[in-house]
């Protein structure tokens, strides 16, 4: 039916990470954001990870724009990857449109795009689309939650939210607009942010961290303050400012991306620092340590951040020793825990003190706990519901609290990337299956693979052993060879014998290929590499990866 509503999931269902989804309504499609995710510790030399886009690709005639519901890189840090091959305005709020700007414009890819800002409680058509933005706190500022008013009802998308009643710039979830859309209207259908919906109570208040942050700096004076948190969590950024402020020191930045974000925010006069309290790094080589706080880069390990470079002795402006105190005030994101394991303990062998999130209150997440969602549930009291946003054990919490709150249990739907669905008269049902895995991003997006992972692995874990043979295909002769070479199976110079009868297995193979007839080139490379792989097998109970190369005089 042409008023029927398709609701596509690329990303962010079963994942922390690549969100991304797409509403169709009279054969458009609007994006509803487009993130990255970091790579897992298995994905070895993965720089990011992205969204399949084959369906927006094989749908780019119908694509009408993008929503971006906040500033963090799992919401839009695919957009400048995508924008390679559609070109769609982006709307959100000025500061995500900023923080998301960076990215694109790095890429060379402006010209593809409009970035069109909206602002709270604002409501526009776009194309087909009549779209209401509803403010939402999160742990970045100017969120928004997302309200589709469509011929199926609303369908209302929270984006990563929770209820902070004292959010440090006093901007709140407007949890009375979605009790007037639920009064007015009844919300048809919630997606819903459910990364901390396992995890019982309420979220701290962001402001808490605040006093947190002014005790710390009080404990720690006498002391250089290195602190790192999100460049994007401008917030955080403003409270660290201000104990640093309250205890009379400058303050300065270290990362590209936290100086970038900086300057934009407090020209957007959402970050209060006074000019001549922030400074450039190379202006604080001659003042006292114990009057300098350094904002960073680097909360999560990322290996090539200012922080990561501090904790292993690389930065060319900050030497770390036992005058110095780190403040990590973020919580390491799933898959990053052994990143940030190892920058902690550089930054101990260096000799600096080091707080973080396991010790002290420095961080307040930014995603609603239990008994938020239950609050925001009763609020919004949606006729379906679909969980959102969080590792699949996230979405099965969220579906149970939604049980818990009175909704019947066929009504609640738990999707996994790739799933479509349907909103009809009658409700929302399964519709059909599209592309949905990992896009991997090494240098150039697209050219890593599965296979290339697995060769990856294969190399990390078992090795490499290159068996080399010069053969005169004509007269079926060995001429060269065989000469074995490892790398990670085993150590050359204690294993001669080992490698010498591997290269009298594999030349054995070689005759009896050419005595049966068998000496084409394809030919005598699978026997190499059936020879070699079962002598290394039989031999040491590995299996490292098994390269013949067989070539022709």
């Amino acid at each position: 039916m042409a008023d029927d509503v398709k609701i596509t999931f690329l990303g962010g269902l079963g994942e922390i990470g690549r969100n991304c989804a797409c509403i169709e309504l009279g054969g458009r499609i609007m994006i509803l954001d487009c993130g990255l995710m970091f790579p897992d510790v298995d994905m070895l030399g993965i720089d990011l990870v992205l969204p399949d886009f084959t369906y927006l690709r094989d749908n780019a005639d119908r694509v009408e724009g993008c929503i971006v519901t906040h500033g963090h890189e799992d919401h839009h840090g695919a957009l400048s990857y995508l924008l390679r091959d559609l070109s769609f305005p982006i709307y959100g709020s000025a500061l995500t449109l900023g923080l998301a700007r960076n990215r694109i414009e790095e890429a060379g890819l402006l010209d593809r795009t409009e970035l069109i800002p909206v602002s709270d409680g604002e409501r526009r058509m776009i194309g087909p689309f009549d779209v209401e933005f509803i403010p939402v706190t999160h742990s970045v500022p100017h969120g928004f939650a997302t309200a589709f008013h469509t011929p199926q009802g609303v369908i209302l998308h929270t984006g990563d939210f929770k209820l902070d009643m004292t959010p440090v710039d006093g901007r709140l979830t407007d949890l009375a607009r979605v009790g007037s859309l639920a009064d007015q209207f009844g919300i048809r259908l919630l997606l819903a942010d459910s990364t901390n919906a396992d995890q019982k109570g309420t979220s701290r208040s962001e402001s808490s961290v605040g006093k947190v942050l002014y005790d710390l700096f009080h404990e720690h004076e006498g002391k250089r303050i290195i602190t790192a948190c999100f460049a994007s969590h401008v917030h955080r950024v403003q409270q660290i400012a201000d104990a640093a402020l309250a205890h009379g020191r400058v303050i300065a930045t270290m990362g590209m991306s936290m100086k970038k974000n900086m300057r934009l925010a407090r020209e957007m006069g959402l970050l209060s620092i006074p000019e001549n309290k922030l400074l450039d790094i190379e202006d604080i080589r001659d003042l006292d340590p114990a009057s300098v706080c350094l904002i960073s880069t680097g909360s999560q390990g990322e290996p090539m951040s200012a922080l990561a470079r501090m904790a292993a002795n690389e930065n060319k402006w900050i030497k770390l020793g036992s005058g110095d105190t780190v403040i990590m005030s973020s919580h390491p994101i799933p898959g990053n825990e052994s990143n940030v394991s190892k920058v902690i303990d550089g930054l101990f062998r260096l000799g600096a003190e080091v707080v973080h999130s396991g010790i002290e209150d420095v961080h307040a997440t930014g995603h609603a706990k239990a008994d938020e969602l239950k609050t925001f549930h009763s609020i919004a009291r949606p006729e379906w519901f679909i969980p959102v946003h969080g590792e699949y054990r996230h979405l099965v919490s969220h579906a149970r609290i939604a049980s818990a709150m009175g909704m019947d249990a066929d009504r609640i739907m738990i999707c996994e990337d790739g799933d479509q669905v349907r909103l009809t008269k009658k409700g929302i049902k399964p519709h059909a299956r599209v592309p949905a895995g990992y896009l991997f991003v090494d240098g150039i997006v697209g050219d890593v693979g599965h296979g290339v992972l697995r060769d990856r692995r294969v190399l990390a874990e078992e090795g490499v052993v290159v068996v080399i043979v010069g053969v005169d295909v004509k007269s079926g002769a060995i001429l060269t060879g065989p000469e074995v070479i490892t790398r990670g199976w085993i150590y050359e110079a204690e294993a001669e014998d080992l490698l010498e009868q591997c290269e009298i297995v594999v030349r054995d193979a070689v005759k009896q290929s050419f005595d049966r007839g068998a000496g084409d080139i394809e030919s005598l490379q699978r026997q190499v590499r059936r020879a070699a792989g079962k002598f290394v097998s039989d031999q040491t109970k590995r299996k490292p990866m098994i390269v013949p190369v067989v070539m022709e005089a």
